[in-house]
């Protein structure tokens, strides 16, 4: 069968700052909450692996986008260092910052690449996180002209914005479970900090709009569905609390431009809603979004509850469902994640139905490998597992555009094996590997597939 896809499709990867520049003490670059959190805890990072240096993408950009060029991108997404441009959070704009990130937008343009630019990727500056970070309200305001200064800055070339990246997450990973500065577990500040960051997004969208460029915004949100164990009502309403919390809470503010009423209600009724302010609500409907990225990796299974809640328990949302292991679920070994290549169609089709089938495209998709090294033949990384993942959610890509999905694009993550937060390498995504030691670039097989697929604009199976 062939697939092809849609003219202009959009054919790239993802990366973000921190994980790939580098340079994080250079280039007038400030602090920022990985760069603090490694200073004092480097225990929690995989073989005590900073970002400090990451993949090197702040000196070799120029040799990198060639690469992406090599294999026929024709987009690419990565992030804006807030750190790096606002030393402070706010305050006086960092020259060689500016300087760098016009001279690779540049680049990408020259090389026939759309630059897709994110506002913020987990990156919070430190001196802004001293501040409460999102539980601040001082700090929406700070974000909130950090992203007008980008758009001032870069404007004019850029044409697809997106405020965050993967929201929830700083929310999970900071405020429920552990996994990110600062390490707190408390529901409240949790909610707080995704409210703030619901009103910070639509400040920023705001601000984009107020200036009349030509160009659209959006946000980046890893959906993942919430599939229940059966369809028995109990299995069916814990899926249905999952998905409130951990998609809707930011995927209907930013298209509906409100929250669902009943994720609202069981806030209240458990003691957990954020203050909210006059002119929060007018503020939230502002923030409608242009188009939406998606981040999807695995589905999200669960099941009703099989023992009580302990009431002097932390309030988490594990008080309404448990993890489910399906029986015969399809795996990927070298991660421990289920692969699940119909969910994106799943995601695609919930967008079409329910979300006035908004402009979307595929922002991360991608197969995580541990000891990819046992792969490399020749010289070359051998990943047709990779191949085989990227076709088959293809696949399901390209079934839910044919039935009228808005979807018009699919970037990959990553581009080169990139720093991963507390994991640093363990796990390789990239369609080139990246040699620590020597900091040297080749093209895995998955690479010379993508080059071929995305020149052809689709493939035949």
């Amino acid at each position: 069968m062939k697939y092809q896809f849609p003219q202009h499709f959009y054919w790239g990867s993802a990366a973000s700052a921190t994980q790939t520049e580098g340079a994080a003490f250079s280039g007038g670059k400030g602090e920022n909450i990985w760069d603090h959190w490694f200073k004092s805890e480097p225990n929690r990072f995989h073989q005590g692996v900073s970002a400090t240096d990451a993949s090197t993408f702040y000196e070799h950009f120029r040799s990198d986008i060639q690469l992406m060029k090599d294999i026929n991108h024709n987009s690419f997404r990565t992030s804006i260092s807030w750190a790096r441009l606002i030393p402070d959070g706010t305050g006086d704009v960092n020259p060689e910052a500016v300087d760098f990130y016009n001279q690779v937008i540049d680049t990408l343009i020259e090389q026939g690449i759309e630059p897709f630019i994110c506002l913020f990727h987990f990156d919070m500056p430190m001196k802004m996180q001293a501040l409460g970070g999102f539980e601040n309200r001082y700090v929406l305001q700070a974000y909130a002209d950090y992203a007008e200064t980008c758009f001032r800055l870069f404007g004019d070339r850029v044409k697809h914005w997106f405020t965050f990246n993967e929201p929830i997450v700083p929310v999970e990973g900071g405020y429920l479970y552990d996994f990110h500065y600062p390490n707190v577990l408390d529901f409240r500040r949790a909610a707080t900090v995704a409210y703030h960051t619901v009103l910070a997004h639509a400040m920023a969208v705001s601000k984009y709009r107020e200036l009349k460029l030509n160009g659209k915004i959006g946000i980046v949100l890893n959906l993942t569905p919430s599939y229940p164990r059966s369809q028995h009502q109990a299995d069916l309403e814990a899926s249905n609390i999952c998905d409130l919390m951990f998609n809707r809470s930011f995927l209907d503010p930013a298209i509906r431009g409100e929250y669902p009423q009943q994720l609202v209600a069981l806030l209240k009724q458990y003691g957990q809603l954020p203050d909210i302010h006059d002119g929060d609500r007018e503020l939230i409907a502002q923030g409608k979004i242009d188009l939406l990225g998606i981040n999807y990796y695995q589905p999200r299974r669960v099941k009703a509850r099989l023992s009580a809640v302990n009431p002097n328990a932390p309030f988490v949302p594990e008080w309404f469902f448990e993890p489910y292991e399906m029986p015969g679920r399809k795996m990927n070994p070298h991660r421990g994640w289920e692969i699940y290549e119909k969910g994106i169609y799943d995601i695609l089709t919930n967008l079409r139905e329910h979300y006035g089938n908004i402009p979307c495209y595929i922002s991360e998709n991608g197969m995580g490998v541990e000891g990819e090294e046992k792969f490399l033949k020749d010289g070359q990384i051998q990943d047709d597992y990779r191949i085989d993942f990227i076709r088959e959610h293809l696949k399901w890509i390209h079934r839910a555009i044919e039935e009228g999905s808005a979807c018009f694009g699919y970037h990959l993550w990553t581009f080169i094996d990139n720093w991963s937060w507390c994991n640093a390498y363990k796990n390789r995504y990239g369609f080139y590997r990246l040699d620590l030691a020597t900091q040297q670039r080749s093209l895995k097989k998955s690479g010379e597939w993508f080059a071929q697929i995305s020149e052809a604009n689709g493939f035949d199976d």
